[in-house]
């Protein structure tokens, strides 16, 4: 059975039970293989869970005795249901979609702030947490956190398929809090539309796509997140998909119109009259103008950090000093002084702190020395007496002079060389002619041919068309005068 795998090129079982009818004989014809009659018959008849049997060993000694894991969030993974895009018929409010998103820049080397978003499917209310790292444990709390922020009891949360997730932390402890769970599949980022949205409008929004890492960045971002919830949920309307439907190749999309979580939790038939009531009594306390205020001191502070982590990573680079970076320190928000900017920053970019650029240093190049720079006062010699000579002419006169340094390898070279050099002549040609004295041409009262041209014909202008220009050769023009002079006798 080894020969028979190794024969193979090593395939799974499965397939080597289908292919021993055609290999055994083609190896017994050409002598490979010699079996009798009683072994032939069970080689024939061996299944496919008998071959993968006896041969796990010898896959093991194969791989070098590695053995493939036993994926153990995998089996975690197949106990929870799928719950597609199309699987929503309408829930009431309680059921939520959870994501991550990562704070890591550029880079996904080394810890980073995640942030944990959850958007309730019925209203789009949308909570989002920091974590200080993607661990089970912190999305535990995280959600726990979360549920005291609801204005509703959670019934069900539904995840991706990251390994943050489906472990044996969190979906037992869902599962304790009578939480339904389910999953999306894998890479379908539509069955989380939802939160998928909110990642890109809320969070990213919010947050920019710089690196954010430490306890004290993740307090300042809970401070922004919560000023942004109330926020969002209260005065930021949303478009929520009313139905799809598709026509040949084209695909229709209806949408409610835009309304706030807020508003749609107040027009839900199933929300609580006291979560209702609640919602009233919250909204009449809030200052959008002062809520945005806060959501702007703490950006700033959020992009004080970014760039001083980047430039403190500079110098600190070149001194070899650590790149740890240091507290910031934060500030109270003047809800006054900031309504009275309202509408008078609109020419001054994106009043996001978070969404600036880094301000890299520029990089001089550096010009490489080049094998022709001995050569450059000959080859200008060159062109001075022969100004029509060819790169292949200058390479052949290198390459006599230099066997050993110049060849048809440096073609390319060479006409770079002569042409910056016919450039710099020309430029110092055009800087040391003088001026020309402009002349104006009176306008002729004669037959004209459409060139706009009255002086001598060129050498090869046929005989018959110079003697027929040849009488307006004698009128001359005045300079400075726009009045034809007579011709002279």
């Amino acid at each position: 059975m080894i020969a028979l795998w190794e024969a193979s090129d090593r395939v799974c079982g499965k397939r080597l039970k289908v292919m021993i009818p055609t290999l055994l004989p083609a190896l017994e014809r050409h002598g490979r293989l010699k079996l009798d009659q009683a072994d032939r018959d069970r080689v024939l008849a061996i299944s496919a869970a008998t071959i993968d049997r006896l041969l796990g060993d010898v896959k093991v000694a194969a791989s070098v005795g590695k053995r493939r894991r036993a994926g153990f969030y995998s089996a975690i993974r197949r106990e929870v249901p799928i719950r597609t895009f199309n699987d929503w018929k309408g829930p009431p409010p309680g059921f939520c979609e959870v994501d991550m998103v990562a704070h890591g820049g550029t880079s996904v080397a080394g810890s980073f702030i995640q942030t944990l978003t959850m958007v309730d499917v019925a209203t789009g209310w949308t909570e989002c947490l920091p974590l200080v790292t993607r661990d089970g444990s912190l999305v535990v709390e995280a959600i726990n956190r979360a549920q005291s922020l609801f204005p509703w009891l959670l019934r069900g949360v539904d995840f991706d398929n990251d390994s943050a997730f489906m472990n044996d932390v969190v979906v037992p402890w869902c599962r304790e809090q009578k939480l339904e769970v389910t999953r999306s599949r894998a890479y379908k980022k539509n069955d989380q539309a939802f939160v998928e949205q909110k990642n890109g409008a809320v969070v990213r929004r919010l947050m920019g796509y710089g690196r954010f890492d430490g306890v004290e960045t993740a307090r300042v971002i809970a401070r922004l997140y919560a000023a942004a919830r109330l926020y969002v949920n209260f005065f930021q309307p949303s478009f929520k998909l009313k139905e799809k439907r598709r026509e040949g190749a084209k695909v229709i999309k209806r949408y409610y119109p835009p309304s706030t979580p807020c508003e749609r939790a107040l027009a839900h038939p199933k929300a609580a009259t006291a979560v209702k009531r609640r919602l009233r009594e919250q909204y009449r306390t809030l200052d959008p103008v002062a809520l945005l205020a806060e959501i702007r001191a703490v950006q700033e502070e959020l992009g004080n950090r970014v760039d001083r982590r980047a430039g403190d990573a500079r110098g600190q680079q070149r001194a070899g000093k650590s790149t740890a970076p240091q507290p910031v320190q934060s500030s109270t928000p003047d809800a006054v002084a900031f309504a009275k900017t309202l509408g008078m920053m609109v020419k001054a970019g994106d009043p996001r702190a978070t969404h600036r650029r880094t301000k890299r240093p520029y990089k001089t190049r550096v010009r490489m020395p080049s094998k022709l720079d001995p050569h450059v006062a000959t080859i200008e010699t060159w062109l001075a007496a022969e100004p029509q000579l060819t790169a292949l002419a200058i390479i052949g006169r290198l390459s006599e002079n230099h066997p050993d340094q110049f060849g048809m390898r440096q073609h390319s070279i060479v006409q770079r060389l002569l042409k910056a050099l016919r450039k710099k002549a020309a430029e110092k040609l055009i800087a040391q002619e003088p001026p020309c004295v402009a002349t104006i041409a009176a306008p002729s009262t004669g037959p004209v041919d459409g060139s706009g041209y009255e002086g001598p014909d060129p050498p090869t202008a046929p005989p018959v068309a110079r003697a027929l220009k040849a009488p307006k050769l004698n009128r001359s023009v005045d300079v400075g005068s726009s009045t034809p002079m007579a011709p002279s006798g």
